[in-house]
């Protein structure tokens, strides 16, 4: 059995359309889905966003469970510019299942190993994200994968960090990052979003082009993930 875990509904909808005989169930009062890739048995778990609630929702699923890989995936901020929206990152350093065995079919999207680094918080500023990439050598950075890996190896589950690029230093965020999540309640707030962009109007075609972005990485992701996943 192979377990995928992604920080949010958002990032996994394209990977959960591939999923065959699904059902959703509770496990200790976190939600599951599971199905089938192929002939293999699949689980998805939403960690949600940041540490507190991804180490809760990590230590409940993978407690007294069996799984022969997981699979962080979702969506990571690049450091740099060499990497653009729509490329793979496997995180050499988080990563602890065989890499030269899980190289995707990606239609074209170009395949990066690096250093994946798991922040407390959204990296807003383009410049912020430079001088980091220098400090730490990453080439990216999500909110979860430190302690999902943490997870695993307590647990001996072997790991692959594959990562879709959302963001880059050149094409950032179309809104502050309070603006487009409330880490605290796990949501998109409505009414801030609202009214952020009713005061700047100008900011609404870069909303709606990183929401476009946004979907064609998810369906990069998912199309990897799917293959990845009747590989191993």
């Amino acid at each position: 059995m192979i377990a995928v875990t992604f920080a949010l509904p958002a990032e996994s909808r394209e990977f959960l359309r591939s999923l065959t005989n699904k059902a959703r169930a509770d496990r200790d009062g976190i939600r599951i889905i599971r199905g089938k890739i192929a002939d293999r048995t699949t689980e998805v778990l939403h960690t949600g966003v940041g540490e507190n609630v991804c180490r809760t929702r990590i230590g409940k699923f993978l407690q007294d469970q069996h799984f022969d890989y997981l699979i962080s995936a979702g969506f990571a901020g690049a450091l740099n510019d060499e990497l653009r929206i729509g490329d793979l990152l496997l995180a050499e350093n988080f990563s602890t299942a065989n890499l030269s065995q899980t190289r995707p079919s990606t239609s074209g999207s170009p395949i990066h190993f690096g250093k994946l680094l798991t922040v407390p918080a959204l990296i807003e500023s383009g410049e912020e994200r430079k001088k980091l990439a220098l400090t730490s050598r990453a080439v990216a950075v999500d909110m979860e994968t430190e302690f999902i890996a943490r997870a695993c190896a307590a647990q001996a589950i072997p790991l692959l960090s594959l990562r879709v690029i959302s963001d880059t230093p050149k094409e950032l965020f179309p809104a502050p990052p309070d603006v487009l999540f409330d880490i605290q309640r796990q949501q998109i707030p409505v009414r801030k979003l609202a009214m952020y962009l009713f005061v700047n109007p100008h900011h609404v075609p870069h909303l709606i082009q990183f929401g476009r972005r946004i979907a064609r990485a998810r369906k990069v992701l998912a199309d990897a993930l799917v293959n990845v996943v009747r590989d191993l």
